[in-house]
């Protein structure tokens, strides 16, 4: 069994690498676009062979809960940080020509921005209803019928309009089915909870950490050469570091966009892009990763999804229809999710930030309309449920021992994460 398990999960970690080198640095040469971390556009998966259920298991029912896809930034400052300087250097005339057609791009993201900050872009929609379209095909005997679909987002219209992708795409490929749709602060608790004892559990000393890491990884001295014509200007009025990590900021999310002439990336090398993502990696797994420099505490900010995903199963597993159970929020509240659920190698626990990079790369478990879906199975005459897990729509491992990788018994699966939340006692 323990073998079983182990052999499932080397390939679990090998299929978390697919399409990317198992060297961060040269995967993200070879595609600066995984630098951009949680702005990653989700990177659809083309082909997928799914490992075979266990004799006579047919799926009847899934839940999930899925980050909404690309959106504009959140706020006019996460451009204008990277854009004013610019600005205010080509009107002294000290800006290149590199450095003029940055700022014309970002200026041109900006005008695309207005009174849509932090809103789904068209390619947010379409990863959703991309993912919906491959969850009908996937596990058809879940869809193919009358069923009852309960889909609720947080009340964030990023999150309902991804939510109205993927439904609206389920409903396309079966008009029977009966999809309620739901957006309130009465799902907070649970959808998008602000548990503000761990947001501050040692701040000063995770802002120190990411500071120091940052110090050693940022180096902005060649662009400034590149965007500027003028060392003494850039002396007395930039702040190279800053401007950096600003521009790189737009350029993460340029990818959300579909104008790709506005990218920007082309200003930073592969080296560089790499530097800059990894303090990202620093900056989330100090924020949700299972590290002893938060007590192992930040993935415990998703108890009550955690808990309700398990009670919501429950009461769904004993209906004779199959039925779905769709949740669309944010990955703020998927990252430490799939860390508390020690999905693949999403668990992964350090103290060493020079060394994370090798071994957790944010970059594969929460891109735009990134998602958890967990697939539960019966068989005729049989009161065994199996669940088969995904990440990003690949088979993960789970924490426990299973007789029959990918697949897990929903009894002890259940028992699992059931103890582990009765032993988190908030301060």
């Amino acid at each position: 069994m323990k073998l079983t398990r182990l052999i499932f999960c080397l390939l679990s970690v090998l299929l978390l690498h697919v399409g990317h080198a198992q060297n961060p640095r040269a995967a993200i040469q070879q595609d600066k676009n995984l630098s951009g971390a949680n702005y990653l556009a989700y990177p659809a998966p083309e082909q997928i062979k799914y490992s075979p259920a266990p004799k006579g298991y047919k799926p009847f029912y899934i839940s999930t809960y899925a980050r909404h896809g690309s959106r504009f930034h959140l706020n006019r400052q996460d451009y204008t940080y990277a854009l004013d300087p610019l600005k205010k250097a080509d009107s002294a005339k000290v800006l290149s020509n590199e450095g003029k057609e940055v700022m014309q791009k970002i200026s041109r993201v900006l005008q695309l921005s207005e009174g849509r900050l932090g809103e789904l872009t068209p390619l947010g929609a379409r990863q959703h209803r991309g993912i919906a379209e491959r969850m009908f095909r996937n596990f058809p005997e879940i869809f193919a019928k009358d069923i009852d679909v309960d889909a609720r987002s947080t009340d964030v219209p990023r999150c309902i309009l991804s939510m109205t992708a993927g439904c609206l795409q389920l409903k396309a490929m079966n008009p029977k089915l009966r999809i309620s749709n739901d957006a309130s602060r009465h799902d907070m608790y649970y959808m998008n909870y602000d548990d503000k004892y761990l947001a501050g559990l040692r701040y000063s000393e995770k802002q120190e950490t990411i500071r120091a890491f940052k110090q050693r990884h940022v180096h902005p001295e060649r662009l400034m050469k590149v965007l500027f014509t003028d060392s003494t200007y850039v002396k007395d009025n930039i702040k190279p570091s800053d401007l950096m990590q600003c521009l790189f900021f737009v350029a993460m999310n340029m990818q959300s966009i579909d104008d790709k002439e506005l990218d920007i990336y082309n200003i930073f090398t592969a080296e560089e892009c790499y530097e800059l993502w990894s303090c990202w990696n620093v900056l989330w797994y100090m924020e949700a990763g299972n590290t002893p420099l938060t007590e192992g505490m930040m993935p415990y900010k998703e108890v009550n999804l955690l808990r309700n995903i398990l009670d919501t199963a429950d009461s769904c597993i004993v209906r004779k229809e199959p039925s779905a159970t769709l949740r669309y929020g944010h990955e703020s509240c998927l990252l430490p999710l799939a860390v508390l659920m020690e999905l693949g190698d999403c668990g992964y626990v350090t103290e060493d930030m020079d060394t994370l990079a090798d071994h957790w790369q944010c970059y594969r478990y929460f891109p735009m309309a990134s998602n958890i879906q967990l697939v539960f199975y019966r068989k005729s005459g049989n009161d065994d449920i199996l669940v088969r897990v995904l990440l990003n729509e690949k088979e993960v491992c789970l924490p426990i021992e299973t007789d029959c990788a990918p697949f897990y018994h929903w009894s002890e699966l259940s028992e699992y994460y059931r103890s582990k939340l009765a032993g988190y006692s908030p301060e």
